[in-house]
């Protein structure tokens, strides 16, 4: 099957990707996302122990953190925190289906020690943009999760492209100056591996869950969902932000 090479977001969270890691890499809050960064290190260690040649999840969220020039002696903290300490048995891994203003879909991962109080936080954040939480199950079937390969590459040659398509990734996408490569979630370090052997550099692997379908909102509503996402972030146990708009 001939993949296509789009010149348009895939993801309405990707462009929001973008500029949530060039402003954590330039303003005054590195901190906080050494904060998160190093709690999906503790918890990837809690979950499948803290060597990263034996967890690749673990592996993953240290590779993150060192995109973001994360100390190393930060990352090892994590490490120990998540593999041995009881403060690491409180942490958990939360996922909350919302809508937003005039209700457009959201996804919300977070990590935290305190269920209840990240609840009411994300909850208290929502309703300030007249937005709310959902059921279960009532936004996460409009989104599937993929594997996200970042290439350092601004743009990819015939070879190139036809060396890709030829190992089975599930979509080539051409994202602003980035060539981003899907590929399903449990073949993420496997192609990983197969990429870097063709002789592509890599900038970031990631998880992500991409919408089935995007939507076209006006500017004013953009703005809108903007400081939303924003004070989400801000919002120190909140991992990662997805909706279903084209921003």
């Amino acid at each position: 099957m001939r993949l296509k090479f789009y010149n348009v977001d895939m993801s309405g969270h990707s462009k929001w990707a973008q500029i949530k890691h060039k402003k954590a890499l330039t303003d005054a809050k590195k901190s906080k996302n050494f904060s998160k960064l190093a709690a999906a290190i503790s918890i990837a260690a809690k979950e499948k122990g803290p060597d990263p040649d034996k967890n690749p999840k673990l592996r993953l969220a240290i590779e993150k953190a060192r995109s973001f020039n994360m100390p190393t002696a930060n990352i090892e903290r994590a490490i120990q925190k998540g593999a041995g300490s009881t403060e690491a048995d409180q942490l958990e891994e939360l996922t909350f289906e919302a809508y937003g203003p005039n209700g457009h879909p959201i996804l919300i991962l977070a990590i935290t020690d305190n269920r209840n109080r990240t609840l009411a936080e994300i909850k208290h954040i929502l309703t300030k943009y007249e937005g709310k939480l959902g059921t279960s199950g009532s936004v996460l079937w409009m989104f599937e999760q993929k594997g996200k390969i970042v290439l350092k590459n601004n743009t990819l040659n015939d070879k190139q492209e036809l060396q890709l398509i030829e190992l089975g990734v599930d979509n080539i996408v051409q994202e602003d100056e980035n060539v981003i490569v899907y590929v399903q979630p449990d073949a993420l370090f496997n192609f990983q591996q197969k990429i870097k052997d063709l002789g592509f550099e890599i900038e970031e692997t990631s998880f992500e869950f991409i919408p089935k379908n995007t939507e076209i909102i006006s500017e004013e509503e953009k703005k809108i969902y903007e400081k939303l996402f924003e004070e989400l972030d801000d919002q120190e146990e909140v991992k990662d932000i997805y909706s279903t708009i084209e921003f």
